[in-house]
């Protein structure tokens, strides 16, 4: 068991927190968010291969879980699908606004200057393997995207992503395993 998982496990259940929060409880978000932070942070650095945008997520999807706290559906009595949800949605939608800020930069720059962002990305292996796979992720169809980004990159239980997605369990698990499959196919071999 995690450190994650058995802080997880201590205190009132989500769902408690969740109606305390919907009520404008700050102590009961607090305790929320020291409960879901790190496996946020962890699924949103997975899904950018960046500390400061797996920063600007984690923030931006607390902030939008305060703000939509008398709305949401909390799944299997956990906030974490939910919070996961929003994570991977924040993270399209600034995957989006730079790819629309790289093609105005690539039409405004010279071609021959190397942008020092690509130099900093190179120095760390483990980064550059963290982008092919979330390169590839981004190329598979939908809903194999979606279990990648759910059950492969967010921890996310076979039980949990078929609660989220209203889908057989053992459908979750034959999707993973397609997943992979193809998720090998896509990333390059390392020659490490």
């Amino acid at each position: 068991m995690t450190e994650t998982t058995e802080r997880a496990n201590v205190g009132p259940p989500d769902t408690r927190l969740w109606e305390q929060i919907a009520k404008g409880d700050h102590a009961a978000f607090t305790e929320l968010f020291e409960r879901h932070a790190e496996a946020v942070w962890n699924y949103a650095y997975r899904l950018t291969a960046s500390w400061s945008q797996a920063e600007d997520l984690l923030s931006a999807t607390f902030l939008t879980a305060w703000r939509k706290r008398g709305d949401a559906q909390l799944v299997r009595d956990s906030a974490l699908p939910w919070l996961y949800t929003v994570t991977a949605n924040r993270a399209r939608t600034e995957w989006r606004a730079s790819r629309r800020a790289l093609r105005l930069v690539t039409k405004l720059t010279p071609q021959d200057e190397r942008d020092h962002a690509d130099e900093v990305a190179a120095r760390t292996d483990a980064q550059r393997r963290l982008a092919e796979v979330v390169a590839a992720i981004v190329k598979l169809p939908a809903s194999e995207r979606e279990i990648a980004q759910l059950c492969l990159l967010g921890d996310m239980s076979t039980a949990d992503a078929a609660a989220l997605l209203g889908i057989a369990e053992s459908s979750v698990r034959a999707r993973v395993s397609r997943t992979r499959a193809r998720l090998r196919d896509l990333t390059p071999e390392d020659n490490g």
